[in-house]
């Protein structure tokens, strides 16, 4: 007589679409990536026939690029916690302390080389890493909500970087971090900033929507208890999210050393609301379950462009904070208006 088994955890429960299916072409058509790529493409249309021969430029579109790099590497990987329906408020603190003790390493090892630049890297990254793991422990293991955990948490990282530097910046570069890095270009052309930037959200675009472990993630997000059931290591994976959104913290942390030759302690405290309010108005659901890397993308490029376009026709650059508080609004709003339909 066989023995009864556990059913797989790649059952129907992680399969199973968020949304009713449509065909490919109508999703296209309605769906929330589509609506917010129309409006980044008319934001740029209107500053362009304001002003063409600044805004819609080579050079100004590498600028606004350059501009969107490091916070899509942030955004990137908290799209994972928002998805499966938790928040990460500590990444700009994360990204500050990153940056510290990277910036620090690199300095006690000396020299301005690319092994210098490696070991800062890696430290960045382990920062990044550790911080993110102690969030996904105490969410899933002290059962404390992730709002609270990462607003604790927020503090501590940004606490110890300012009790590492006596809060003063460290300011103390390689040289060949910020030459190549950070203001280098590939072909001439590209900023490597940027090309880190869209080969990290290409990779986890991938990722999430190909992969068992991006299922998992959309899956825990939709229903968590029905993907424990299934005998999947909820706990585990949700872990290994925070882990990786702090991780793309520290490697942000590391881009931001290299594109501004400090550690802008006091520039990135608002970083964290930034990446949410790009991350829901690219269409990623803060209920959790529903969003894509491509949206996120979109979703970081609008206030990068509204920023851009608002210092260049001449207005006032604290109109772009009313326009995206906004739109975050009116995202969250249709969000809501579009699950009370399928629950319907």
């Amino acid at each position: 007589m066989s023995t009864p088994t556990a059913p797989a955890p790649d059952e129907e429960v992680l399969d199973a679409p968020a949304e009713p299916s449509q065909p490919a072409w109508r999703q296209l058509l309605t769906g929330s990536t589509t609506s917010i790529f129309l409006v980044l493409v008319a934001l740029i249309a209107v500053f362009s026939l304001l002003q063409f021969n600044e805004f819609f430029t080579v050079s100004n579109l590498r600028n606004i690029a350059t501009d969107a790099a490091v916070l899509l590497v942030v955004a990137t990987g908290l799209t994972y916690v928002i998805i499966t329906a938790g928040i990460d408020l500590s990444v700009g603190s994360v990204l500050v302390f990153a940056s510290v003790v990277s910036a620090r390493a690199m300095n006690a090892v000396g020299g301005d080389n690319w092994g210098v630049i490696i070991v800062g890297v890696i430290v960045g990254l382990l920062a990044g890493v550790a911080w993110g793991i102690l969030n996904g422990f105490l969410v899933t293991k002290a059962k404390i909500p992730s709002f609270i955990v990462t607003l604790g948490t927020l503090g501590m990282a940004l606490g110890a970087a300012l009790l590492i530097t006596g809060g003063v910046d460290e300011r103390d570069v390689p040289f060949k971090l910020v030459e190549t890095i950070g203001t280098g270009r590939l072909f001439g052309q590209i900023p490597w900033l940027v090309v880190i930037a869209a080969v990290v959200a290409l990779v986890f675009g991938i990722i999430l929507a190909q992969t068992r472990f991006g299922r998992y993630t959309y899956a825990i997000g939709s229903n968590e208890e029905g993907v424990r059931r299934t005998g999947v290591n909820v706990d585990r994976h949700l872990i290994k999210v925070y882990a990786l959104c702090g991780a793309l913290a520290g490697l942000a942390g590391a881009l931001s050393l290299a594109r501004f030759g400090t550690t802008s302690i006091a520039g990135n405290t608002t970083l964290n609301l930034d990446a949410i309010a790009a991350i829901v108005i690219g269409g990623t659901s803060l209920f959790g379950g529903v969003g894509t890397i491509v949206g996120t993308v979109v979703g970081v490029f609008i206030p990068a462009v509204l920023r851009n376009g608002f210092v260049i026709v001449g207005v006032q650059p604290f109109w772009q904070q009313v326009a995206v508080g906004a739109v975050l609004i009116i995202a969250v709003y249709l969000d809501q208006l579009r699950r009370a339909k399928y629950a319907r």
